[in-house]
């Protein structure tokens, strides 16, 4: 069964705000990176489990995939797929430990 895939509020903000940082230095490889974390996205609904189990936070519903530098976590839930958040690989998720208890 394919779930629905939506984004958090927060998710969406931290895409605007790669594309921003990354289009400083150039528009093409801001699109690129986007493009292919938002089909990376549309691409969960068909297998959810791919994603790797987020090591910080070792819940099997929490998971991740890696695109370029950037981590897209997702949640899934019985209906749905939520993303909530994108961050860069090197940072850490414990200040964003609230997105998964609120997320909605």
């Amino acid at each position: 069964m394919d779930f629905e895939v939506t984004w958090s509020p927060e998710a969406t903000e931290d895409l605007e705000l790669i594309a921003e940082y990354i289009a400083r230095d150039s528009e093409f490889y801001a699109r690129a990176v986007v493009t292919e974390i938002l089909s990376v996205s549309r691409n969960i609904c068909e297998f959810p489990l791919i994603g790797r189990v987020v090591p910080e936070i070792g819940d099997e519903n929490i998971r991740e995939r890696f695109i370029y530098s950037y981590r897209l976590v997702y949640r899934i839930e019985p209906e749905r797929i939520l993303v909530v958040a994108v961050i860069h690989g090197k940072r850490l998720l414990e200040n964003l430990s609230e997105r998964f208890e609120d997320s909605t």
